[in-house]
C-alpha cells in the first residue's frame, strides 16, 4: 500500500490528512514559510526532507511559491509522485509540471489515473468522485462512495442525500457542496478563472449524473 505525506505551510491540509488517513498510512508535515513573498534562499530542515521522501505520494498544500518550488526540486527524484494542491499562475504550474512526476490539478477533486502505479493506487480511493446510487420507489435508498474527494466532501454529500427524492439528485449534489466547508477557492486566492468551489460542485453533479445513468 502506498504511503502518503501531506505538507503544508499554513492552515490547509488537516482535513485531507484525516480523510486520506482512513485508507492510507499518511504523515502530516508542517514547514515554515519564508517571511517575504519572494525569498532568495529557502531552507527546509533535512529531517523534514527525510520524513517527506519516506512517502510514495506527496501532497503539498504550501501557499508560498518559492517554498513549493524548493520542496519539489529537492524531493522529486526520491518519491513516486507529487500533487501540488496550491499554485499560482500557468507559468508556475508549467514549471512544476516540467519535473515529470508532478501534478498540479485545477481542483483536488479532479484527479484521475495517469499510469503511475503509486499515483493510480492513491487515485483509486481519492480524486474525481465516483459514486453508486441505489434507488427504491423514486427515493435514494443508498449511496456508495467508491472514490472520494480528498477533503471528504463526497462522503458528506452522500450522507446528506440518502433518503431524499431521486428527482434532481445531481443538481442537489452540486448544491450540497456549497454547504460543505470546501477550501478550494481559498487555496486558489490568486485565480481569476472559474470559482474552484463552483468547479467542485459541478464535478460532484456530474458524478451523480453518471451514477444514475449506470443503474
Amino acid at each position: 500500500m502506498v504511503r502518503v505525506a501531506i505538507v503544508t505551510d499554513g492552515p490547509y491540509g488537516e482535513r485531507a490528512h484525516e480523510n486520506i488517513g482512513e485508507e492510507f498510512e499518511t504523515d502530516f508535515i508542517e514547514l515554515k514559510a519564508p517571511s517575504g513573498i519572494f525569498a532568495d534562499e529557502v531552507e527546509i530542515p533535512e529531517e523534514k526532507i527525510e520524513q517527506i521522501v519516506s512517502a510514495d505520494i506527496v501532497i503539498t498544500y504550501i501557499l508560498h511559491p518559492d517554498l513549493t518550488l524548493e520542496l519539489v526540486d529537492r524531493i522529486h527524484n526520491n518519491v513516486d509522485w507529487i500533487i501540488v494542491g496550491a499554485w499560482r499562475g500557468e507559468g508556475f504550474r508549467n514549471q512544476l509540471l516540467g519535473y515529470g512526476n508532478v501534478t498540479a490539478p485545477e481542483n483536488m477533486c479532479d484527479l484521475e489515473e495517469n499510469g503511475n502505479p503509486s499515483f493510480d493506487e492513491f487515485v483509486s480511493k481519492f480524486g474525481k468522485p465516483v459514486v453508486e446510487v441505489d434507488v427504491e420507489e423514486d427515493r435514494v435508498k443508498n449511496i456508495r462512495v467508491l472514490r472520494c474527494s480528498p477533503c471528504g466532501a463526497t462522503r458528506f454529500v452522500a450522507e446528506e442525500l440518502v433518503g431524499t427524492e431521486v428527482k434532481d439528485l445531481p443538481v442537489r449534489a452540486g448544491l450540497k457542496i456549497q454547504h460543505y466547508p470546501c477550501r478550494a477557492a481559498k487555496m486558489r486566492l490568486f485565480a481569476d478563472d472559474e470559482c474552484k468551489k463552483e468547479l467542485a460542485a459541478r464535478i460532484h453533479c456530474e458524478a451523480f449524473e453518471r451514477a444514475l445513468e449506470n443503474q
